[in-house]
């Protein structure tokens, strides 16, 4: 008996998991490039090929059917084998990859360190793609990791997954960002009026995983006054001009916007623990070629910039 021939091919595949990740046409179509119109087009392919719906509509939005929950993981492996296909596995041109990368990252850490990367990246691979994904509470990074939909994880928090791998990128200390007409630039606070102060806040960015300041005043048993809760980390300075808002932050995150506002920074009375950024991968990426590239390029780019602080 004949095989029917398959219909499905490496490009069906790559929009079926986008569209499945990003659980929208509208999104998924800008991630992949392609129009609404032709996004949807494909999707009406897929749902003939699997026939099933694939994605429907509910209250909250577009979800996934069962068998595309099941298609979900399959696709994604079925892909990264057809990509480690072309690839040489002791050789990776840059120059010549038209390979997606994906990186997902809290908003707070684009003006630290990807300015220069971008640039290098868009000289080095010039066909290849950049796909940068914030983290939320509703998004699961570690399934990414292992599904592939993510290859790398870049973040701060004081305990990530002991399963991934982790390499430091850099280090930073923790001050106060206020208005550069505030109280507090006058007259540096106590403890406790820091404490009392009113204070923006960032909302947490990832399942179970609670930021360095949160952390660390639980730690010692005492509370701030979050007046203003965010979920737009890059927000916070803005949301200060002229108000006697407090953000506590990283010293480099504060020293750009310092620059480019009416801020002021000042010493945080309460010794926060220095932090650590670090990108971080899952196990099965450790030694891809194309991956290990990624990693190098992030990590050399960021010890160029801090050198040129």
């Amino acid at each position: 008996m004949r095989t029917p021939d398959n219909p499905l091919s490496a490009f069906h595949l790559r929009v079926l998991g986008t569209l499945l990740e990003e659980r929208s046409v509208t999104r998924a179509a800008r991630r992949l490039g392609l129009s609404q119109p032709a996004a949807s087009l494909v999707l009406k392919q897929l749902r003939d090929m699997f026939g099933d719906p694939l994605l429907v509509r509910s209250q909250g939005g577009m979800v996934l059917t069962e068998r595309a929950a099941m298609l979900q993981a399959a696709s994604a492996k079925a892909l990264e084998e057809l990509d480690g296909l072309l690839v040489d596995p002791d050789h990776f041109d840059p120059s010549s990859s038209r390979q997606t990368f994906t990186i997902a990252l809290p908003d707070h850490i684009l003006p630290l360190m990807f300015n220069g990367i971008m640039r290098e990246f868009r000289r080095r691979a010039p066909m290849a793609r950049l796909v940068m994904r914030a983290l939320g509470p509703d998004y699961d990074f570690e399934g990414a990791l292992a599904s592939g939909s993510a290859d790398l994880v870049i973040s701060n928090w004081p305990t990530p997954p002991s399963y991934l791998r982790r390499s430091v990128l850099f280090e930073d200390e923790f001050v106060c960002l206020v208005d550069r007409d505030h109280e507090f630039t006058r007259r540096p606070p106590s403890a406790d009026e820091y404490l009392a102060a009113s204070h923006v806040a960032p909302a947490d960015y990832a399942i179970a995983h609670r930021g360095v300041v949160e952390t660390h005043l639980s730690a010692i048993r005492v509370v701030r006054e979050r007046r203003v809760v965010i979920s737009y980390f890059s927000m916070a300075p803005y949301l200060l001009v002229g108000t006697d808002l407090i953000f506590t932050v990283t010293r480099h995150f504060a020293e750009h916007f310092a620059g480019i506002l009416p801020l002021a920074i000042i010493p945080s009375p309460i010794a926060y623990p220095r932090i650590q950024f670090y990108q971080l991968w899952h196990e099965r990426m450790q030694h891809s070629p194309t991956h290990r590239w990624l990693r190098m390029l992030i990590g050399e780019m960021r010890s160029h910039s801090l050198r040129q602080r």
